[in-house]
Parts: C-alpha cells; sequence; structure tokens
C-alpha cells in the first residue's frame, strides 16, 4: 500500500469518525459506533469502512443499514473536507475482531482455570 493511500486511509477514518460523531443524526445509528479501519482501492474510487458497534446482533444490523443509507451525505461532507481530487464510494462494513478478540481471552481464561497449577501439585 503506498503512502499516499495509507495518508488517505487516515484522513478518511478521522472525519468519518467526527461525521458520525456529529453530523449524522439517524436514530437507527447506535450508542457506541467507532472507525476502527479503512481500506481504499488503488484507484481510490471505493473504500470500506471497517466499523465496530457496541450491541446487539440486531441494533448492530439496523446501524450498518443506517451508515449505508448514511454513505452519499457522508460522501459529500467529506469531499469538502478531503484534499484529493476523488472522494471514494463508501461501502460501511461490520468489524467484530473486538468481540473475537474477548470470545478468544474468554476461552483462554476457561482453559487456563481447566489446567491444574504445576507450582502447587508436588
Amino acid at each position: 500500500m503506498s503512502r499516499r493511500i495509507e495518508r488517505l486511509n487516515s484522513m478518511i477514518r478521522r472525519d468519518v469518525s467526527e461525521l458520525l460523531r456529529y453530523e449524522v443524526k439517524d436514530p437507527r445509528v447506535s450508542g457506541v459506533v467507532s472507525v476502527t479501519r479503512v481500506n481504499t482501492s488503488n484507484d481510490v474510487q471505493h473504500a470500506r469502512v471497517y466499523v465496530s458497534i457496541y450491541g446487539t446482533l440486531r441494533e448492530k444490523e439496523d446501524t450498518i443499514a443506517a451508515l449505508q443509507s448514511a454513505a452519499g451525505f457522508i460522501r459529500r461532507q467529506l469531499r469538502g473536507r478531503l484534499e484529493t481530487r476523488h472522494v471514494p464510494v463508501l461501502k460501511f462494513v461490520l468489524d467484530d475482531t473486538l468481540t473475537e478478540g474477548n470470545q478468544m481471552l474468554e476461552l483462554l481464561d476457561s482453559l487456563a482455570d481447566e489446567i491444574p497449577d504445576s507450582t502447587t501439585a508436588s
């Protein structure tokens, strides 16, 4: 990935986070939504915006639908903020890496509880 694309990803991530916090007023966008990363194509035509959403599965689905519906508005807002000729078409994707990480930690904790402690067994 080129430096230009990395910088653009960072700017989109920052600006979309700010827009979600202060500009998007859709009630389907539930409480805690954070932009975890952005992947822009090399031709700068498309960008996947990965978001982490705290809530139930239904709330996550509703929030993703709301974000997709607000994608045009967000793109227009980005046009005035980004210093690029083209603003990519945005596609919002649910990022479950935090949830999967928590599940993995819980699994490791449960395994650690099942293994006898070698320091006390003598």
